[in-house]
């Protein structure tokens, strides 16, 4: 496992252990926003375990939305706690059996996971296509490249208000530089 990737899921599990600490209302919200950081991250690592970490939050953030108060805190916290030790005593492992154990208990409260998964992979292409975009490749060809579609590309540039970062040049100018090519 690269070495940025395994600080970053320690980071996370840190995240996860301390929101599961105490039964919250905003234990929801908190995962939620720490599954769009993670889906953020498997977007840029492309890697088995960012992915499957971003899969976890979110799954975790929807069980714990749709069986409010009908979950064992302890369980998960116990499991986060394990992975996180197996981690960072570099057992690689140990840690994906944890995450595996996480899933199984997961997908024995709620069937939907598959869904789920579904879901964080699509939202992690989109994100990755919005970065192609960002560099310059045509959101046509983004989509292309990633197997998405252009709508779900130019749904999600539109709210992240990429185009208007893009800033560039005023139509004015622009018809002036299209008006110099042709002389």
């Amino acid at each position: 496992m690269d070495e940025v990737v395994k600080k970053d899921i320690l980071k996370v599990l840190f995240d996860v252990a301390t929101i599961l600490e105490v039964e919250e209302e905003t234990d929801i919200v908190e995962l939620r926003e720490l599954s769009n950081h993670t889906i953020h991250n498997a977007s840029i690592f492309q890697d088995e375990d960012s992915v499957s970490i971003a899969i976890l939050i979110y799954s975790l953030s929807k069980v714990i939305e749709r069986r409010e108060g009908k979950i064992n805190y302890n369980v998960l916290l116990n499991l986060i706690t394990d992975s996180k030790k197996n981690l960072e005593q570099d057992n690689v492992d140990g840690y994906r059996k944890v995450i595996r154990k996480l899933f199984d208990f997961i997908s024995s409260i709620d069937t939907k996971l598959k869904f789920y998964i579904e879901e964080v992979i699509n939202q992690a292409q989109i994100k990755k296509g919005s970065k192609l975009y960002e560099h310059g490749i045509s959101m046509t060809r983004a989509a292309e490249i990633l197997g998405i579609s252009q709508w779900e590309l130019m749904f999600y540039v539109g709210k992240t208000r990429l185009t208007d970062a893009k800033g560039g040049v005023n139509v004015k100018e622009r018809l002036n530089y299209a008006r110099g090519l042709f002389r």
